[in-house]
């Protein structure tokens, strides 16, 4: 299998070597330099948002005109998957709950990037069998699978933060709708409550707050603010509470005794949720018990028996 060992070998050297030029490529002004939209962001920031306190980037990175960069190449064949296959709201849903950009075609992007790696590590480690003298015909299939692999491992990280980031959020909400309890108990309007919540608070719930003050200060109302961010995450416990203070905002209803009702349904719901964790996870805290304890403990009951019956036999 010499023709073999020669094909690893040359594949591994042209990819060392087309590394290096694209990496070489990055460094010229033309394809490195930051986007204008990059350039200008600190400064538009400072005119919407002051604190500096914006979830996530007001401005996308826009394509620059005549750029050939590689993230223009990579948006352009995550702009023809996302045609392909279509843009779910499921994905903007889990993009939103992450806290990362809703952007779909920026996810298809990382996700093929991540499969290109992928299909990259499978081929080098298919050339290091070949140059070990272990090559086999079902060592072709280690680029795809390692492609797929790296697609799919792309959304389960993603599937896992939006619902540790989603966790945070229901956790955080009681304390958050006390506080704004408390502050329009003391006289303050629920406005001024909010933004007071949004400055002293660093949680993932006071972020999503200080982007709905932020299309507040642009112009949309409050209920609207507010109700598009519960539709963005899908959190069921703040859409509840959101519904509740659009519903008391409209009817002119008293707002601190409604928080203060919502806040005590947040928490009951967290402790009948920890409830039926616990419920579930009751079973797999026996497997250590079970296959684990029990069989050393019957080796050591039995084990010295035994021992002296084979020394009594000899």
């Amino acid at each position: 299998m010499t023709w073999i060992t020669d094909g690893a070998v040359a594949m591994l050297l042209g990819g060392g070597f087309g590394a290096g030029v694209c990496l070489l490529l990055v460094l010229v002004p033309r394809i490195g330099a930051p986007s204008l939209s990059r350039r200008i962001a600190p400064y538009i920031r400072e005119v919407t948002d002051p604190a500096g306190t914006t979830a996530w980037p007001l401005i996308p990175d826009a394509p620059r005109a005549g750029a050939t960069s590689w993230s223009v190449l990579a948006a352009r064949a995550a702009g023809g998957i996302v045609r392909a296959i279509g843009s779910s709201e499921t994905l903007a849903t889990r993009l939103a709950q992450a806290g990362r950009p809703v952007d779909p075609v920026a996810f298809r992007a990382t996700q093929l990037a991540w499969g290109v790696g992928g299909v990259a590590a499978g081929a080098v480690l298919v050339a290091a069998l070949a140059m070990a003298g272990a090559f086999a015909g079902p060592s072709l299939l280690l680029p795809l699978l390692s492609g797929a692999a790296g697609v799919l491992a792309c959304d389960a990280i993603l599937t896992a933060r939006a619902r540790a980031r989603a966790a945070r959020i229901a956790d955080e909400l009681p304390t958050v709708l006390e506080f704004l309890a408390l502050c329009l108990a003391a006289g303050e309007g629920i406005l001024d409550s909010l933004r007071r919540v949004g400055a002293l608070g660093s949680g993932e719930l006071t972020a999503e707050l200080r982007a709905a003050l932020l299309d507040v200060g642009t112009g949309s109302s409050l209920p609207d603010a507010l109700t598009a961010m519960s539709r963005r995450l899908r959190v069921p416990a703040l859409s509840r509470a959101v519904e509740h203070i659009v519903a008391a905002l409209d009817r002119g209803a008293p707002l601190a005794q409604a928080l203060q009702s919502q806040a005590a349904d947040a928490r009951e719901e967290a402790k009948r949720a920890l409830i039926e964790t616990a419920g579930r996870k009751e079973i797999l805290m026996l497997l250590p018990l079970v296959f684990g304890l029990l069989p050393l403990s019957v080796l050591f009951a039995v084990f010295p028996g035994v021992f002296m019956l084979r020394l009594g036999a000899g």
